[in-house]
């Protein structure tokens, strides 16, 4: 693995590369997304997990933990057919060498990417379909003081085992607050701390086949 290079390491997150282009965090020591197919599993847990494309209509909100290297926006933004609104978290935003080197694991969505990047740094970035506002900063002080609504959860934070602040109970009941009535989540994660503290936010919490080597996932309905 090499290290790439950032000018400012204290706003930016350190990372190392592996075979593949896959982006780790040095910090967390955890891939950006799956050695084993990033953008396969993000349709297989969160776009299926949500059931989108079906779900999606004008208006239509997801709101995101995590925005890494923007790969989920990028699948929901290859099959939406309508206008849609995502919000998303992140508190290690990447630079734009950081984004390039990332999106090049992803020769199918390069006009998607390209719009990503030729908007970072703006208030509103148009993926697409997808209208793209990041709150960049601590969850635990965003997400709080967020007074959108979402119709849909992409709960990508890095693993609850190396980063428990982006699971803790306080984050899961804020997400069931901000949660429109029929409203869902998924994520790559079946941890039962995880499961438990989104049923206590008001989610139907199921578990279901994971991707590739993960046994399981969980997806959940706020009724």
């Amino acid at each position: 693995m090499s290290a790439l290079p950032d000018h400012d390491p204290a706003r930016h997150p350190q990372l190392d590369w592996r075979d593949g282009g896959v982006p780790v965090s040095t910090r967390f020591d955890d891939p950006y997304f799956s050695l084993a197919g990033g953008l396969a599993e993000t349709r297989h847990v969160f776009l299926d997990g949500n059931d989108l494309p079906l779900r999606l209509r004008p208006g239509f909100h997801v709101a995101e933990l995590g925005f890494g290297t923007g790969l989920n926006c990028l699948a929901l933004a290859q099959v939406a057919a309508v206008p849609v609104t995502m919000t998303s978290f992140e508190a290690w935003p990447m630079s734009l060498p950081q984004l390039e080197q990332a999106h090049a694991a992803f020769p199918e969505l390069a006009a998607l990417s390209a719009q990503l990047r030729a908007g970072w740094g703006r208030d509103v970035i148009q993926v697409g379909p997808v209208e793209l506002r990041l709150v960049i900063g601590d969850v635990a002080q965003t997400l709080p003081a967020w007074q959108g609504r979402a119709d849909a959860w992409f709960l990508d934070g890095f693993s609850p085992a190396k980063n428990p602040g982006m699971w803790a109970p306080g984050i899961m009941a804020q997400v069931g607050r901000r949660t429109a009535p029929g409203g869902t989540f998924a994520t790559y994660t079946a941890a039962g701390a995880v499961r438990r503290a989104l049923a206590d936010a008001g989610f139907q919490v199921e578990r279901r086949p994971g991707f590739g080597r993960k046994r399981h996932m969980s997806v959940g309905i706020r009724p």
